[in-house]
């Protein structure tokens, strides 16, 4: 299987739904793994079924052998796209930079080049005895990220 003539077939089919593509794998004994997000709300059941039946209605399972699995990018993993990065404008984020600083800020915006966050961390103030809040606005690199993925907090 072609993995261009996939991406252009599942973007195809995506665009009109809100759909965009974060991963397409294809093991050598071709297992392909398409990993897709929403735009707005979240994958559903559904959204997967019906890009499965899309693709395999594309391409032939008699033509090439392969197994096909359409799955959600999940909470818990890393944002690999930029379409993940621009859907968690306003929300928390789990920082991880290269250097082994981690932290959770709000994304405050994304694009190629980086990221802008917004967080408050305890930190020694000038005249201060305890450790004060103090407000950050930053500018983070993409060359500085090690990984970026959804804050699950549970209440």
């Amino acid at each position: 299987m072609d993995i261009n003539d996939l991406r252009g077939t599942v973007e195809q089919w995506g665009e009109a739904r809100g759909i965009f593509i974060v991963d397409i794998a294809v093991s050598r004994d071709d297992d392909v793994t398409v990993t897709i997000e929403k735009n707005v709300g979240s994958v559903e059941l559904d959204d997967c079924a019906a890009l499965s039946d899309f693709i395999t209605g594309r391409f032939s399972r008699d033509e090439e052998d392969y197994s096909l699995t359409v799955t959600s990018a999940g909470l818990d993993r890393p944002f690999k796209v930029q379409g993940q990065y621009l859907k968690a404008v306003g929300s928390k984020v789990d920082i991880r930079l290269k250097g082994g600083r981690r932290f959770v800020a709000e994304l405050a915006g994304a694009d190629e080049d980086g990221i802008q966050v917004r967080y408050t961390a305890l930190e020694a103030v000038e005249g201060k005895k305890k450790k004060m809040p103090v407000s950050h606005d930053e500018r983070i690199e993409m060359a500085q990220i090690n990984s970026v993925a959804p804050w699950i907090e549970f209440e």
